[in-house]
């Protein structure tokens, strides 16, 4: 039986391999050093994602007539380099693989992206997991290379008080094993 888990999860891993890290040394998409993980973990996979980032316009709590559009939750397909999907990236925020394996993740930093219309690049910690398989052991997350998925400042008022917007996004996606700190 261990065999065979330990088979089904090195298959997924090497289904979930993609293109070339984003180099933490060169050029402009290098890894800023307050996204690096922790010594002791070192990379598992990689993933593109592509999806959405959900808006709710809403009222301000401390300002019943000042409307703005908040953050509800992630909504992406992830993908190998083969463009097949590998699983799903969802509200946690949390990644689910084919496997049925799991990790949400809990942002522990982040970094304006190299593009000023996108949304921040992350680093998040694992704060639980589910199944057995890919994402069963995951220790961090970085978002990197995102491109879209900010909110616009414009269209929310009263009007549109409880209106959601998906706003379209990309990311690599980098999980680490290893140490937690």
């Amino acid at each position: 039986m261990r065999k065979r888990i330990a088979l089904a999860l090195l298959t997924m891993l090497v289904s979930l391999a993609v293109a070339p890290a984003v180099s933490a040394e060169s050029g402009p998409t290098a890894i800023p050093d307050s996204l690096k993980v922790p010594e002791g973990n070192v990379l598992l996979f990689e993933i593109f994602a592509s999806g959405a980032q959900i808006y709710l316009c809403a009222a301000a709590a401390d300002a019943p007539n000042m409307f703005a559009w908040t953050f509800e939750a992630p909504q992406a397909v992830l993908w190998n380099d083969a463009g097949e999907q590998v699983g799903t990236h969802f509200a946690g925020p949390a990644w689910m693989g084919n496997d049925g394996s799991s990790v949400a993740g809990e942002a522990v930093a982040h970094a304006d992206s190299a593009d000023p219309g996108a949304i921040p690049w992350l680093l998040l910690k694992a704060k639980s997991h589910g199944g057995m398989g890919a994402f069963s052991t995951v220790t961090y997350v970085q978002r990197l290379a995102t491109v879209g998925g900010l909110a616009s400042a414009e269209g929310c008022d009263q009007s549109t008080a409880g209106v959601e917007r998906a706003v379209p996004y990309s990311a690599t996606y980098a999980f680490y094993y290893g140490a937690m700190q």
